[in-house]
């Protein structure tokens, strides 16, 4: 082989070599650029899984204040509505009283003027009560007994066999205040 040929084989091989080296190096840039975008993506989709369990961890927390402000806002209603209770429960029995005293004083026709003074007066309480959300509980001689809703003080002989098990008489007033009971009614009921 003559020089020139050797010298072209020479430049060949090198023009091979850089050739293959050009495809190496692009092949390794390719790779980095896929292993990059891989990269980047998974780092995306870490941050979108991060971006969802701070959105959940919110909402969680949002409705937790919500459930927190309702049940507390509730209960501050309940306490107004029965903040008055400790004084209803001291005031019934001074009720009880002016009802007795009342029945007493029917009787007696010299004492008119007294009994339409303490008429006055008991009725002047009871609305000012009602005022305060306190409400008496209606019951009536032969209504069917319920021990969610009477207290039996007794239990007497029915005169009637349709009177057993029912009220026969009421002993003492019931009373709400608002929707809670705060003296269940005393009744006597039928045997």
């Amino acid at each position: 082989m003559s020089k020139k040929d050797k010298t072209n084989d020479i430049e060949n091989d090198q023009i091979d070599g850089v050739q293959s080296e050009t495809v190496e190096v692009e092949e390794q840039v390719a790779e980095e650029q896929v292993t990059e975008e891989q990269e980047e993506l998974g780092t995306e989709e870490k941050l979108q899984n991060q971006l969802k369990q701070e959105k959940d961890k919110f909402l969680r927390l949002f409705a937790e204040f919500e459930n927190y402000k309702r049940r507390t806002s509730k209960e501050r209603i309940e306490l107004f509505s029965t903040a008055s209770e400790d004084v209803m429960k001291t005031l019934l029995p001074i009720l009880d009283d002016f009802e007795r005293a009342l029945t007493h004083i029917e009787d007696d026709k010299e004492a008119e003027e007294l009994r339409k003074g303490v008429l006055l007066i008991y009725q002047k309480l009871v609305t000012t009560l009602e005022q305060k959300g306190l409400a008496a509980i209606k019951v009536e001689k032969g209504e069917a007994f319920n021990a969610d809703d009477h207290e039996a003080v007794t239990q007497i002989p029915a005169p009637s066999d349709d009177l057993k098990g029912k009220i026969i008489d009421v002993i003492e007033k019931g009373y709400k205040l608002g929707e809670k009971v705060i003296r269940f009614p005393k009744v006597v009921i039928g045997q």
